[in-house]
């Protein structure tokens, strides 16, 4: 699918974060420069001071807004691929304590998190305990994914399409990470499921196993609709026999809401394709309050969420994102601001989308293609700005992104004012170049 901007009336479809104003922080670093994968040149750059970013002093109350947060390793830990997830628990909860602290959301235990890609079931259902019991004790707001990822890969490989006892395979692993979530404390994220798409083969098929599994749910959910740059294996999801008709997909979707209205809060939808979400938002704003109540739109677009969260005349999507775990001191700033104009500051919803919008070349860059290695570039910025002791992912996925994607992320996150800490920020480039072998 190809990604999509939808552009709102009178809004630069190219924002600079100058427009913030930011001074500069009087550090001075040299950088590379590439060309034909070589060094080619050397950029003296004095980096900018942070952004004027605030804490809220209440809750955010204009949109509902969750950041899906990574996990941090032990640096000392076999970080290697199909090792276990030896998690730091320290540097991983204490994380989700700043993003808290600006008034946000942590959704857990998503594809941020690694589901499918280095955070195994043991390590999944410690991290859903202990962040659900660490925002309890701060009345903080949580949800975490439910998934089928427990299941044994080389087993979900041999399945054949429409295998009934395959199905109830899926729904039963499906029951079983809903219970877990349910337990802990948290609200339940019903992910899409790998195994699912391997195994159902039409709508029908989707349906019965979703209905299930809705009947599950003690709360409301929020439904995840995940794109296939995300993750390649989804393609075909909700059962459509040419897996590029979108169309088919949504009416699929749009039915299962319609048939659980009362037991889904809202969907998120990560697709990269803003005019396809603005409509799917319009049409659940169709849906009769009085069959189950309103079901929101978290949007999962980290390349339009600027747009798609500032809203237009017909509304705006809430948000559950994973750029927003990179760059949670600018949204929440953003969020005030949109709360402030809803109170009737007249420029609070243009500052809100400037703010969000300075951010947006940063959010296009991490979940540049391929997207599925978008969490690198989430755990390099902590890394960055002091959130983790090393540069080091679960599984070995900190090798997911080359030295010039991730130089190219410091400049841009430093022209964001989303290097909370500069110098610091300065020598651990400088470090990380050496590693690797540039010597400037």
């Amino acid at each position: 699918m190809t990604p999509q901007t939808t552009r709102l009336p009178g809004r630069s479809a190219t924002p600079v974060a100058a427009a913030l104003d930011l001074a500069d922080s009087g550090v001075v670093v040299r950088l590379p420069r590439f060309g034909a994968g070589r060094v080619a040149g050397t950029e003296v750059r004095e980096l900018r001071a942070p952004g004027p970013w605030t804490t809220p002093t209440g809750p955010i109350t204009s949109r509902v807004a969750f950041a899906a947060a990574h996990v941090v390793p032990h640096v000392g830990a076999d970080n290697t691929p199909g090792r276990p997830a030896e998690v730091d628990w320290e540097s991983t909860l204490a994380y989700r304590h700043r993003i808290w602290e600006h008034g946000l959301g942590v959704a857990d235990a998503m594809d941020t998190a690694q589901r499918g890609m280095g955070l195994d079931w043991a390590a999944t259902q410690e991290l859903v305990r202990r962040s659900s019991a660490e925002a309890r004790a701060v009345g903080a707001r949580i949800a975490c994914g439910a998934g089928t990822d427990q299941l044994d890969p080389a087993l979900v490989a041999s399945w054949e399409p429409g295998d009934r006892a395959a199905l109830d395979a899926v729904t039963d692993a499906y029951r079983e990470q809903v219970r877990m979530v349910q337990d802990a404390g948290a609200q339940v994220i019903v992910m899409a499921s790998r195994a699912l798409a391997r195994v159902a083969r039409d709508a029908d098929d989707y349906a019965r196993v979703y209905d299930a599994v809705l009947a599950e749910a003690d709360e409301p959910v929020v439904l995840h609709w995940l794109g296939t740059m995300f993750d390649p294996a989804l393609a075909g999801y909700w059962g459509a026999q040419d897996p590029a008709d979108i169309t088919s997909a949504t009416r699929t979707f749009t039915d299962l809401i319609r048939a659980h209205q009362g037991r889904v809060d809202g969907v998120k939808v990560s697709l990269l394709d803003a005019a396809h979400e603005v409509g799917l938002r319009r049409e659940l704003a169709t849906l009769d309050p009085a069959a189950g109540g309103a079901v929101r739109l978290y949007t999962g677009d980290d390349f339009n969420y600027p747009e798609l969260v500032a809203g237009d005349e017909q509304g705006h999507s809430d948000a559950l994102l994973g750029i927003f775990a990179a760059i949670y001191p600018a949204a929440s700033t953003a969020l005030q601001a949109f709360d402030a104009g809803a109170a009737g500051d007249d420029d609070g919803a243009a500052r809100g989308y400037a703010i969000l919008a300075s951010t947006e070349a940063l959010g296009r860059h991490i979940f540049a293609a391929p997207t599925y290695y978008y969490k690198t570039g989430i755990a390099f910025l902590s890394w960055l700005n002091g959130h983790q002791p090393g540069f080091q992912m679960v599984g070995g996925l900190h090798a997911g992104r080359s030295v010039e994607h991730l130089v190219d992320l410091f400049r841009i996150a430093d022209t964001a004012g989303l290097l909370t800490d500069p110098a610091l920020a300065a020598r651990r480039l400088s470090t990380f170049l050496a590693v690797n072998g540039v010597d400037l």
